[in-house]
């Protein structure tokens, strides 16, 4: 009785053993398989996380282009603004210069003018005290 005891402790542990295995193997293949289901979960995060990084990096880009473009044309537009004031200064400048110049001119032509106006009309008065003496 207790040789069979014995052997069916026996049996009964060979057998717990060897259900023991393939419960371990099971648990290998089914960590192997969550193993390989966790690497792929997490490269396919990995890879989403790489693409969104990248898309902002490229809108980033995108908005400081877009902002440094705004800021050439703001300095390109006050550039312009101020060759415009300067040329408007200049041709005032200009201008003024060529009035000047021209009432110059005109005040020597008038004082030409003047000068040979009282020459004939001494050259006519004298004539005229001629003409009385000759009568």
């Amino acid at each position: 009785h207790e040789r069979e005891h014995h052997r069916e402790i026996s049996e009964l542990t060979a057998k717990h053993e060897e259900e023991m295995e393939k419960l371990r193997a099971e648990l290998k293949k089914e960590q192997g398989h969550l193993l390989d289901e966790l690497r792929q979960q997490m490269a396919a995060t990995h890879k989403a996380e790489h693409e969104q990084a990248q898309l902002q990096s490229q809108t980033l880009h995108s908005l400081e282009l877009e902002a440094l473009r705004l800021t050439l044309h703001n300095m390109h537009t006050s550039q312009l603004e101020l060759a415009q004031s300067n040329l408007r200064k200049e041709k005032e400048t200009a201008l003024m210069e060529l009035r000047e110049m021209l009432n110059d001119k005109r005040a020597q032509e008038v004082a030409i003018l003047q000068s040979r106006h009282q020459l004939e009309w001494e050259r006519i008065r004298e004539q005229c005290l001629k003409e009385k003496e000759g009568l």
